[in-house]
């Protein structure tokens, strides 16, 4: 299925030259998707100069001027209503206005969210949006939420996290009927703040919900449930602090096989096998924020995120429009908020 996507070619860390080579991975990796850039027109021009693209290439890529840029350390408020010809503000449009299927960014994560509410707006029956994305584990992957979005939460906002939740990796993933966890402190009924409690009261025996129970934080890789809901706050800190002792564990690895002549021989035998564990280990292959409860296609690449990490926001992106994630979140909330006959 063919699939355009705007991009955001001016945010994050690294800038326009790491998301244009982004891009371009996206495009070789997936023939079906086309992009929309949005950005100094000029700067991106001679950036895609520099890779000699083909034809084919050429015509898959189109250039929209902006020549403002929302500064990742801006206030979301200020850049709302003022900053409308900024690169993000044209992208998000692109997907309001229906001439793309979805929108990627690595700039101001509250900027984006503000501005896709803004022009998209919200789910019926959703009050908060909620990033996800999904993080590995034994058994394949688990997808976490909210990331960040939402630092304090009520009962009932969890609560629809875990139903968008249950529906993206329903149609991602393609399980018939998803188990959700809820992250706390203990398994046992009296562990946990207030809210945790009260969310488990709401998910527990709910019909659309395959609640699990609550999951502690060193379960979480484990792999045991599909879905792990907390607030914006706790999520936040679990996936840094999971990326943060992911890069640890590469180095250290790499370090120690290197330390001498003989587990520099050893590490030559084994190199196969540790490209293999760099791999899965790598947060990289998992970048990529879907903003769920919005009416339309939202994801958030790193904001330092490399080359290749943004091709894989963009292939998030890619694959969430293609299924029609949006539709699909908007056909189960209304038929939850429906009266029953």
């Amino acid at each position: 299925m063919q699939i355009n996507l705007a991009i955001d070619a001016m945010g994050g860390d690294l800038g326009p030259r790491t998301n244009i080579a982004g891009v371009l991975l996206a495009l070789l990796q997936d023939p079906l998707l086309s992009v929309t850039l949005l950005g100094n027109k000029q700067q991106l021009q001679t950036l895609l100069l520099q890779h000699h693209l083909s034809s084919e290439f050429a015509d898959r890529i189109h250039l929209l001027a902006s020549n403002d840029t929302i500064g990742m350390d801006e206030a979301p408020a200020s850049v709302l209503r003022s900053r409308k010809n900024s690169s993000m503000h044209l992208a998000v449009k692109q997907v309001a206005e229906g001439r793309c299927q979805g929108v990627v960014s690595g700039g101001n994560t509250g900027a984006l969210m503000l501005i896709s509410r803004y022009y998209l707006g919200m789910l019926p029956g959703v009050e908060r949006p909620a990033i996800s994305t999904a993080i590995p584990t034994y058994k394949g992957r688990t997808y976490l939420l909210d990331l960040g979005a939402n630092i304090d939460c009520q009962p009932e906002h969890l609560l629809q996290f875990a139903l968008m939740g249950s529906v993206m990796v329903k149609r991602i993933e393609g399980k018939v009927r998803p188990s959700v966890a809820l992250l706390n402190v203990g398994h046992e009924a009296i562990k946990g703040n207030s809210l945790v409690k009260a969310t488990a009261q709401l998910l527990e025996g709910h019909p659309s919900v395959n609640y699990f129970g609550y999951i502690e934080g060193n379960e979480v890789f484990s792999g045991e449930v599909d879905l792990v809901v907390c607030d914006g706050f706790t999520g936040n800190i679990a996936l840094k602090t999971s990326e943060g002792l992911a890069r640890y564990l590469s180095g250290q690895i790499q370090d120690l096989f290197h330390k001498n002549l003989y587990s520099r021989l050893v590490g030559l035998m084994a190199r196969p096998l540790l490209h293999k564990l760099k791999q899965q280990m790598d947060p990289v292959r998992y970048n990529g924020g879907s903003f769920l409860g919005l009416q339309g296609c939202v994801v958030k690449s790193h904001g330092n995120a490399d080359a290749k990490g943004f091709s894989y926001a963009i292939t998030r992106a890619a694959t969430e429009a293609r299924q029609g994630l949006a539709d699909q979140l908007q056909l189960s909330m209304q038929k939850l908020n429906s009266p029953q006959k």
